[in-house]
């Protein structure tokens, strides 16, 4: 396989971060040595989610194994989706803000047509539902547990307690209309095409707050694993955790 030396669009803040915790739990283990340092293995877990590069690429261009890029990959991606924020903690930060945004999306995956709890009738493939909190300025917050494509957004919302945590801090949060019905507390536009003037204007000012929205869902999707994952589906909620860790350390 013909290697050539790449780029990836990551400050070298986030390696050095992701390098101390990789060797603090190489010191942890008691590790004496391995075919990478603690950098090299940084460096490569970043290649594999911020690029999506395959295991095979990445054991040609590291010069290493493909078993052993699937272990220190496997590693990286543990030591990150422990730094995850809760739920808790997103509604302690969502308490300074105004509001907060709140949107799901599909994660596409490679799976055959027999699998249909993962195939998504609304977007016509296989994914998996994630949900995500958002500030006003389309940051992201937090990140939610990865359920199968089939799952409604409202029903996605309501498993993982989004609805009943917003209402208990009687924070406001404006969303699509995939939430209707989720309680006064969460802002959504009207339905119907022949709407009254008001209902129209309402609307246009509702998708105003939420455009910030789509923004943080294409920064999400800039993680190029996330555009098309084809690993076991029990990994991809400790993938998205870890890209939620490295995006608030590179921001």
């Amino acid at each position: 396989m013909l290697v050539y030396p790449s780029s990836i669009d990551l400050s070298s803040s986030t390696l050095r971060h992701l390098t101390r915790r990789l060797t603090a739990r190489r010191r942890e283990l008691g590790t004496r040595w391995r075919r990478l340092s603690a950098g090299r293995q940084a460096l490569l877990a970043l290649a594999h989610l911020r690029c999506g590069g395959t295991y095979a690429q990445l054991a040609a261009g590291f010069g290493i194994g493909i078993a052993t890029v699937y272990r220190y990959i496997r590693e990286a991606i543990e030591v990150l989706c422990v730094l995850a924020p809760s739920l808790d903690e997103a509604r302690e930060t969502a308490r300074k803000k105004a509001f907060v945004i709140l949107d799901g999306t599909l994660l596409p995956i490679d799976r055959i047509a027999v699998d249909t709890p993962y195939y998504s009738g609304k977007h016509k493939r296989h994914g998996m539902n994630v949900q995500v909190l958002e500030d006003p300025f389309g940051r992201l917050l937090w990140a939610s547990a990865a359920l199968p494509g089939s799952t409604h957004d409202l029903t996605a919302a309501r498993s993982h307690g989004i609805v009943d945590a917003l209402a208990a801090e009687g924070l406001k949060c404006w969303a699509d209309k995939a939430y209707q019905g989720a309680g006064w507390h969460i802002r959504v536009p009207f339905r119907g095409r022949r709407l009254k003037r008001w209902k129209r204007r309402h609307n246009s000012s509702h998708a105003k707050i939420r455009c910030a929205g789509e923004q943080a869902m294409a920064v999400l999707k800039g993680w190029r694993l996330l555009r098309k994952i084809r690993c076991s589906t029990n990994r991809i909620t400790d993938i998205v955790k870890a890209v939620l860790v490295i995006h608030h350390v590179s921001t």
